[in-house]
């Protein structure tokens, strides 16, 4: 069976999207099945993939809504290897229309079945915020994956997402688990940077990742040309990071599965 793992922060702007992205094309480079969902009505992982949002027949609001079954939904990356399931501004409504539909928290699980025996990862790319579509990624998926940028606002987030991550585990998912935190955009010469970093390792521990994304300009620039950075700079620090993560984040599940074995 196939991991769902979403990637989550109700803070913007700290590498969220790029790391779903980034996550999906790394661990498909290495030979593993993966589909990529975008959920978060911007659909910046939807571009970031070379998909073009504005010329969706189709997108996850359709699914979501049950409008459409997920396969006549999910295409393939015209910039890489995977499969993508689609998001655009039709994904505003869809949160409108969940607030009263029945198993509104679930529909994405249900959307979902099957589809763990296709793909080996199912990575969900989340809104900026704490709402029903973050929900309903929380209640489909088996870990979160939290990227956070090392600053003292982005400490006060995490408290509130593992707050709700708690409340989803106590009431609606109780197999949910923290898949570990990523520590983005990081510059280790910044002396706050550091600060949150020690303080990130002292109260998660071995939650957060070895690995560390820096601040890269390739990085920052692969979404505008609709590709993951191995697409389009194989060589740059950033690709190198993801790779490096991707490797360890393999690790972690195969240690994760002999140990529920």
């Amino acid at each position: 069976m196939g991991r769902i793992v979403c990637v989550a922060n109700q803070k913007g702007g700290v590498g969220k999207t790029t790391t779903a992205v980034n996550l999906t094309a790394s661990l498909d480079s290495m030979g593993h099945k993966v589909l990529l969902v975008d959920i978060d009505p911007q659909g910046n992982a939807t571009m970031g993939c070379g998909v073009n949002k504005h010329e969706l027949q189709h997108s996850s609001c359709d699914v979501l809504l049950g409008e459409q079954k997920l396969d006549a939904v999910v295409t393939r990356s015209p910039t890489a290897n995977f499969d993508v399931l689609p998001a655009n501004s039709d994904l505003t409504a869809a949160e409108v229309g969940l607030m009263n539909a029945p198993l509104k928290e679930k529909r994405l699980r249900l959307a979902l079945e099957g589809a763990e025996e296709r793909y080996e990862f199912i990575i969900i790319d989340c809104p900026p915020s704490l709402n029903m579509l973050t929900v309903n990624a929380l209640v489909a998926s088996h870990s979160v994956l939290i990227p956070l940028q090392c600053e003292y606002y982005a400490l006060e987030g995490l408290s509130s997402l593992v707050n709700t991550i708690r409340q989803i585990q106590a009431s609606r998912n109780p197999g949910l688990q923290i898949e570990g935190i990523l520590r983005t955009m990081h510059d280790p010469r910044n002396r706050l940077t550091n600060e949150v970093s020690a303080q990130l390792i002292h109260y998660f521990k071995d939650k957060v990742f070895t690995s560390i994304i820096p601040r890269n300009v390739r990085l920052a620039e692969a979404p505008s040309h609709g590709l993951p950075i191995l697409m389009y700079d194989k060589n740059s620090r950033g690709a190198v990071s993801y790779l490096d993560f991707a490797n360890e984040f393999l690790l972690r599940n195969k240690q994760t599965r002999n140990l529920t074995a």
